[in-house]
């Protein structure tokens, strides 16, 4: 081959070579623009997904918080009716008395409408001497509550017996500690001075009290058999009122 033919083959190889280059050069950029661009995708996703997320969360409705005992006013100085269902299956028909305790009666309302009692447990069953289901507690320890505390006491039994059927305010020791816990009395119990505040009464259902909850007794192997979590685990499923 002569010296010219080789030099002409020398530079079609190197204008080959560079041709390639430039194709490479080209494709490269692309795939690097093209992961810009699907990252730049992928961030407005993101960002327009977590913003998504908190427009609807701060649309989304949401329980009332109540940080104080509700203003007596709210009980409309009336009797309300409804029910309290345990467990899905029981359904008490219940009467709440605004005209005689409507701070404990408006507490009770509040609460409700709030969905504070919803799932929560049942914590305590009494069967020897006083004969109560206690309920409203959400910790389900028999020391938690809605974060405030109000008082006085309001309608006390004078003789001191709570009938059966009775809702009344479960409290501390001291008169104005009630929160949100309450007990169902299921047979007439002598409670001591000063007493508990009395703001409703079942009129309907005790028999499915008695036979689904309290003949199955207390949770055996606690320290007393006949004072402490229902045998049967109860679980408040829904208040209606109106």
């Amino acid at each position: 081959m002569s010296e010219s033919a080789k030099q002409r083959a020398t530079g079609r190889h190197q204008r080959e070579q560079e041709a390639r280059q430039v194709v490479d050069d080209i494709q490269l950029d692309r795939k690097r623009r093209d992961g810009r661009i699907g990252l730049g995708l992928l961030i407005a996703a993101v960002v327009l997904a977590v913003a998504a997320q908190w427009l609807f969360t701060a649309l989304k409705p949401t329980e009332t918080a109540i940080v104080a005992a509700p203003d007596p006013a709210l009980a409309e100085n009336r009797t309300w009716t409804g029910t309290l269902t345990l467990n899905h299956d029981v359904t008490l028909e219940i009467e709440i008395t605004g005209d005689t305790a409507p701070q404990a009666a408006a507490n009770f309302i509040a609460l409700s409408q709030s969905h504070f009692y919803d799932n929560t447990p049942c914590h305590r069953l009494t069967t020897e001497g006083i004969y109560v289901l206690q309920c409203g507690d959400p910790t389900g320890t028999g020391s938690g509550g809605p974060g405030y505390q109000f008082g006085p006491l309001e309608n006390v039994p004078k003789d001191g017996i709570y009938r059966t059927g009775t809702i009344a305010m479960a409290r501390a020791q001291a008169p104005d500690s009630m929160g949100s816990q309450f007990f169902i009395v299921y047979e007439d119990s002598p409670l001591p001075a000063p007493g508990y505040t009395v703001f409703g009464r079942v009129t309907g259902g005790m028999d499915q009290l008695q036979t689904k909850i309290v003949d199955s007794g207390v949770e055996q192997g606690i320290a007393s058999p006949t004072d402490g979590p229902p045998a049967q685990p109860v679980t408040i499923t829904g208040i209606e009122l109106q």
